[in-house]
């Protein structure tokens, strides 16, 4: 498949869920414009204290996270292919008096529209199952760190995606075989929406992540899985604790998302 055909569809499918997601329960734009911050505690516990430092913030959507860090005292700069999401972002930032930038672009493209470097390079939950070469990820992640820079990186687990969507058989290869080509009607945001899409997507195992980073120069401080969601985002789940989701059936029985820092050699 060539690159600018998963592009453009992938492009396309965001631009139409950004305006959804802006007015969605699940982002519930109005409790964040009123100062209520959307990292959790997962990442949190990964970057410390922020203040005074430069963050990229990879694949941010409307940029409510990189706004989030913007409030902490972080000099902080987006990256998002989606230009309707970009155009919020910038939108939202303006509003609330912020000086958090934001970059439309694919994101292996970005060393054609950024040039300098940062002390972090954070990534989170649903990012790099839209990119097809983990390596050139993780290229482009140690191009923008500072020597002994910091990688936070949380992400749904690749066992999550090996389920149909109601969690009822094992559905996809937990390897990255093929893209996974998909048409799918409303959005994790708001099931119920009013819109159809088409998706591309990679499934990447563990082993992949991990020796991307590796592979380019980071090193692994640590990785931690975790068997709850901070996103109500899945079928099937249930609410055991505050914020923290599993799939019903399934209990604590499997990992639901993943955490790496990683530092630049």
């Amino acid at each position: 498949m060539e690159d600018f055909n998963y592009i453009e569809i992938n492009k396309k499918t965001w631009n139409n869920k950004t305006e959804v997601h802006v007015n969605s329960e699940f982002y519930d734009n109005e409790s964040f414009l009123k100062g209520k911050s959307t990292l959790n505690e997962i990442e949190l516990q990964l970057l410390g204290d922020i203040s005074g430092k430069k963050i990229l913030h990879l694949q941010c959507h409307f940029g409510q996270d990189t706004m989030s860090f913007s409030r902490m005292g972080a000099q902080a700069t987006g990256v998002d292919l989606s230009d309707k999401a970009i155009e919020k972002a910038k939108e939202f930032n303006t509003q609330l008096g912020l000086d958090a930038r934001f970059i439309c672009c694919d994101l292996y493209d970005l060393p054609n529209h950024l040039h300098e470097q940062f002390d972090i390079v954070f990534t989170s939950y649903g990012t790099i199952g839209w990119l097809p070469d983990l390596d050139k990820w993780a290229k482009v992640v140690a191009r923008f760190l500072k020597p002994t820079g910091r990688f936070v990186f949380a992400e749904f687990h690749p066992i999550v995606w090996m389920f149909d969507n109601d969690f009822k058989e094992v559905f996809y290869n937990y390897f990255n075989v093929c893209p996974i080509i998909e048409d799918e009607s409303g959005t994790y945001a708001d099931r119920y929406a009013n819109i159809e899409a088409k998706t591309i997507t990679w499934n990447h195992p563990t082993s992949e992540v991990l020796n991307a980073l590796i592979n380019n120069g980071l090193e692994i401080n640590c990785f931690n899985e975790y068997d709850y969601s901070p996103y109500n985002c899945f079928n099937q789940t249930e609410e055991f604790e505050f914020n923290k989701f599993r799939i019903k059936h399934l209990k604590n029985k499997i990992p639901m998302v993943f955490t790496i820092l990683a530092t630049k050699k």
